[in-house]
């Protein structure tokens, strides 16, 4: 039997932090990258940030909102 769940999290990403850190919060996620939002740099970050922090593999995760934004929403299957 297999089961197919998603969980989706929302995200607030800060760019340029001089560490990687990750801050819940009763909405979602802050995630503070250490890399700049230049060509999907920092988005490669939080989800490697993001897979650590959550404990799972970083092909699990992906951006299902946001990609351009600050503002994300993330899927983990």
């Amino acid at each position: 039997m297999c089961y197919n769940t998603v969980m989706k999290i929302s995200v607030i990403v800060k760019p340029y932090s001089h560490r990687a850190k990750v801050v819940r919060t009763p909405t979602g996620l802050i995630v503070y990258v250490d890399a700049a939002p230049v060509e999907g740099k920092a988005n490669k970050r939080l989800l490697e940030i993001c897979a650590s922090y959550l404990g799972v593999a970083r092909s699990r995760i992906r951006i299902s909102h946001g990609n351009s934004g600050r503002k994300k929403i993330l899927e983990i299957t």
